[in-house]
């Protein structure tokens, strides 16, 4: 065999390889590992404009990604990262999150604020939210233990309409309001930064 055919040849049958190891779906810890820069090794946020996303429902994480995928979700970047993502590359992320054991993130907050948030959560967002914010069998998401920038980037979305407030949501907020005015949420995020472990 004359050397440019062999070489032909190698090249060819490298190329078919790659292209075989390539087309292999990544595991969901794979592909879990390109979310720690942001939201921390297993979910576990430590940075204070991420949310911790372990122990996250399969159905809210893949409600989530599919609205930044389709843009109809305020973010900074989420929209472009969830492009690159296949449905069943975010299912597979779905589910290896979802069986992550959730940990609030331990903070600095306001006591007085944090006692005066408990009674306001029970009043306004128990309900949708349930133990203390903390339970994701609900799909509301998870509050209990958030970082306050993150609740409060969060919060200002919705009420500027960057992002969709459920209609349940706006109704209690709005009677959270005009009962408290905006200290109202202050005493809520403070409340829930008070449930980090």
């Amino acid at each position: 065999m004359n050397r440019k055919l062999m070489l032909s040849a190698l090249v060819l049958g490298g190329l078919a390889l790659g292209g075989t190891a390539s087309a292999a779906t990544p595991s969901a810890e794979m592909l879990a590992n390109t979310c720690a820069g942001c939201h921390g090794t297993y979910g576990l946020s430590q940075g204070p404009a991420s949310p911790t996303i372990a122990g996250i429902s399969k159905s809210y994480f893949i409600d989530t990604m599919k609205e930044y995928k389709e843009g109809s979700r305020a973010s900074t970047i989420m929209t472009r990262i969830a492009k690159g993502y296949s449905d069943e590359e975010i299912e597979a992320m779905a589910g290896y999150f979802s069986s992550q054991n959730y940990a609030g993130r331990k903070q600095s907050f306001d006591t007085n604020l944090a006692k005066r948030g408990y009674l306001l959560h029970d009043k306004y967002c128990g309900k949708c939210h349930e133990d203390g914010g903390r339970s994701s069998d609900d799909d509301a998401g998870l509050l209990a233990g958030q970082w306050i920038p993150y609740l409060e980037y969060t919060f200002s979305d919705y009420m500027s309409g960057a992002r969709e407030m459920p209609k349940k949501m706006a109704n209690k907020v709005k009677e959270l309001q005009g009962d408290h005015g905006d200290d109202g949420i202050k005493m809520l995020l403070n409340y829930y930064a008070s449930q980090g472990e």
